[in-house]
């Protein structure tokens, strides 16, 4: 007996459908995202898909859309989580990474390149100010946004060019393809930037030495 098909309202249809689009985006890129792959992966036709989206310009200007609310969402998450742990740098550093690390970083990228733009401004404002308030008296908060912002940069792009940057410079092999020694000096670089002392930085671990790292914390889903 074929079981009855299941039903969904217009907005739980559309949902379905930008999330599968989301997941194929970030396992394969852009091109992986066509009406037939988000149709299979919801269980649905491909009219079906079109009924919501009309065709693939369509869901793909949709899906920037959709993606931006996403990144932003997972970045909030993120920082809501490290605010409660007080401001360890390194902690700070890897899990920013570890967020760009799990197809954030790509979708970000192709985001930007295909014109999408938060409207809203200050996404890392509350780390600004956590950060700020551990700087010497006096400390200039525009160096405190630049600093914040250059690791932002940094981490956003690791995932994807990391390795080609390393090897740029001149190393090689496994030296090249790890992030763990670069993603421990940007934590050193923003302590230094914003001239904090090791004994003033409430994380526990050098920012820079290789035996104080972790395991980054998983990447919200």
């Amino acid at each position: 007996m074929t079981p009855p098909r299941t039903r969904r309202t217009p907005e739980e249809a559309r949902r379905q459908i930008l999330d599968a689009a989301a997941s194929l985006l970030a396992e394969a890129g852009v091109a992986a995202v066509q009406m037939r792959a988000v149709a299979t992966r919801v269980g649905m036709t491909d009219a079906g898909v079109a009924h919501h989206f009309g065709n693939r310009e369509k869901l793909l200007a949709a899906l920037l859309r959709h993606g931006g609310r996403r990144l932003r969402d997972a970045l909030r998450d993120l920082l809501a989580g490290w605010l409660g742990h007080d401001a360890d740098l390194l902690a700070f550093t890897e899990a920013l990474h570890a967020l760009y690390q799990h197809g954030y970083g790509e979708l970000a990228v192709a985001l930007h390149a295909a014109g999408w733009r938060d409207p809203g401004s200050g996404m890392l404002d509350p780390v600004v100010d956590a950060l700020h308030r551990l700087r010497p008296p006096g400390a200039s908060r525009e160096d405190t946004r630049l600093a914040v912002a250059a690791l932002h940069q940094a981490m956003a792009t690791e995932s994807l060019y990391g390795s080609a940057f390393r090897r740029s410079a001149g190393l090689t092999g496994d030296e090249a393809d790890d992030p763990g020694p670069q993603v421990r000096w940007w934590a050193r670089q923003l302590q230094l930037a914003l001239g904090l002392r090791p004994d003033k930085d409430p994380g526990s671990r050098d920012p820079g030495s290789p035996s104080g790292s972790a395991p980054p914390a998983p990447a919200p889903a």
